[in-house]
């Protein structure tokens, strides 16, 4: 089996462990946070985030979700069981003098943390990606105050993904037999795209009065480089796709995503992808 193959069987497992984020925590720091910060804002409006509540951010990544709801004024916790990326996170924290954040080292299967203790409890791909998310889910749901709120925001559709179509378009321009992604079943970033299946998983965790709204991630790139960058830090599956690429066939990737971005970039030099999401939303 190609490195490339287990690529594609790592995919579908997604066990990249710990130290593969940690290696990454720079990177995704510099390139990928920064970009989920409009999101999270939208959908942190959504869930009524509030000053002084206490907000909880579980597969926190370096703080996409909780360091615009530390922005806002919450009393947050940020957990990862990724240590670089809560180092990454602190230093933020530290860099913008917000006084009361957080993070902890810790595994969204077995948070480490009293039941009935936030007032939000929210994942921004975070929980989207682990293969026993109904655990994740329930520990989210255990640790919120009763009549607290969850909050979950999930990749939707790949067919409305529009990242992924400019990847694997650049991808098959330098391996044509490359088949893309399985549906059969889909990789586990996409296991919640279906809107009815993650207001699904939210009530079984224990949530009522559960509402999923259709919201878009809109990245934004002024060359192929920039979207490789946030590509390959964002997800360690990303680097191991590319493994057994030489270096002059990921130059061509990069140039072929160049060419797909300009010809969408608008006056200020950026192009703007727009890829759906689900946002999930209950009360426990």
């Amino acid at each position: 089996m190609t490195a490339r193959q287990d690529a594609e069987a790592s995919t579908e497992e997604h066990v990249a462990p710990p130290g593969a984020w940690d290696a990454i925590a720079d990177g995704y720091d510099r390139y990928v946070a920064p970009q989920e910060a409009a999101l999270a804002n939208e959908a942190l409006g959504l869930v009524d985030l509030k000053a002084g509540e206490r907000f909880l951010d579980v597969a926190a990544g370096t703080g996409g979700l909780s360091l615009p709801a530390a922005r806002l004024g919450a009393k947050v916790l940020a957990t990862d069981w990724s240590p670089a990326m809560i180092e990454r996170f602190e230093a933020r924290v530290r860099a913008e003098g917000l006084t009361d954040a957080e993070g902890r080292v810790m595994d969204c299967h077995a948070l480490e943390l009293e039941e009935d203790t936030f007032d939000v409890t929210g994942s921004q791909f975070g929980v989207m990606l682990v293969s026993e998310q109904p655990l994740a889910l329930r520990e989210m749901v255990r640790v919120t105050k009763p009549g607290g709120r969850v909050l979950v925001i999930a990749y939707g559709s790949p067919a409305e993904i529009e990242f992924l179509q400019f990847t694997i378009g650049a991808l098959q321009a330098v391996v044509p037999d490359f088949a893309g992604l399985p549906d059969d079943p889909p990789p586990l970033e996409f296991q919640v795209s279906d809107p009815q299946v993650l207001r699904t998983r939210l009530i079984d965790a224990g949530l009522k009065n559960v509402k999923v709204e259709a919201s878009a991630e809109r990245p934004a790139f002024s060359s192929g480089q920039e979207m490789w960058d946030w590509l390959m830090y964002g997800n360690p599956i990303s680097g191991m796709l590319v493994a057994d690429l030489t270096e002059e066939q990921r130059a061509t990737i990069r140039q072929v995503l160049d060419g797909m971005l300009r010809e969408r970039m608008g006056g200020n030099g950026r192009a703007v992808l727009t890829n759906a999401v689900n946002i999930g939303i209950g009360t426990k």
